[in-house]
């Protein structure tokens, strides 16, 4: 369904009934990276819903440079959304950027967050603390910053740059395929470009606050992920407030919700059930 908010129009998948669960995909995904998970929740007794973030997928993109797609604007996004739907508490289960809009809407409102649960990305204070290793996996976020010339790159020969960033993603082509439009591979970097710069990614540590005490936290890291390190996500228990649990899934890279979606589905539910 499209559903109209007051800068842009969001694609939003929304199914099932019963508590609501918030998914948000990351780069370059849609909402469409949570069809395994989707039946499952549903099944279950849980409400989804899955927007694809502005700047993806078939939501608008909207001009004005990076600051368009700041993280802040993707929060005021799915609040404005929340309210359209009538949803008032609800889970999120946020993957890759998905991780770091979820945690900025539940320093928002964390009264209304029953849980989070935070798969591959964890918070980027522990990102940080995590060492050479996670800054030498992290070499693509400061290419992107390069406006221009990181379109090229990635898009040239028929996107083989983007293809072999994605040589493990199972919906490889049909991921790439929609950012061939006018604007649109430009559109999902910015969210990178505003929302992690370089001054971010090294310049001096600024002070994040942890996550709210009273929203429990799940945190899921993939063995196979050569994008971000186990410490990273071990370490965001150190920067949780209140309930933290970490779990590992074995033989599943970057995007674990489609390699093992079963066992992925089942760490979800036996959280979700949790807090409900």
């Amino acid at each position: 369904m499209r559903v109209e908010l007051s800068e842009v129009t969001l694609d939003v998948e929304v199914r099932g009934e019963g508590p609501v669960v918030l998914l948000l995909h990351g780069f370059p995904d849609s909402h469409h990276l949570w069809r395994r998970q989707v039946p499952a929740l549903n099944a279950a007794g849980f409400r989804t819903v899955a927007p694809t973030l502005r700047g993806f997928g078939g939501s608008d993109r909207p001009e004005g440079g990076p600051e368009a797609y700041h993280p802040a604007k993707h929060v005021g996004d799915l609040l404005e959304l929340l309210a359209r739907l009538e949803v008032d508490g609800f889970h999120l289960v946020g993957h890759d950027w998905g991780s770091g809009v979820a945690q900025g809407l539940v320093s928002v409102v964390p009264e209304r967050v029953r849980s989070l649960s935070l798969l591959s990305v964890g918070h980027i204070g522990a990102i940080r603390d995590a060492g050479w290793e996670q800054r030498k996996r992290s070499w693509y976020m400061l290419l992107f910053q390069f406006a221009g010339l990181a379109e090229e790159w990635l898009s040239r020969d028929g996107f083989a740059g983007l293809r072999e960033m994605l040589a493990e993603h199972p919906d490889a082509e049909s991921v790439i395929e929609p950012l061939r439009a006018p604007g649109a591979l430009t559109a999902a970097l910015n969210v990178y470009r505003a929302g992690l710069p370089a001054e971010v990614q090294f310049g001096p540590e600024l002070p994040v606050p942890p996550l709210p005490e009273s929203v429990p936290v799940l945190g899921v890291w993939s063995t196979g992920d050569r994008f971000l390190t186990e410490r990273s996500m071990v370490g965001t228990g150190e920067r949780v407030g209140g309930p933290w649990r970490y779990e590992r899934v074995e033989e599943a890279g970057h995007w674990l919700q489609l390699d093992r979606p079963e066992v992925v589905n089942d760490l979800l539910l036996g959280f979700l059930k949790e807090h409900v």
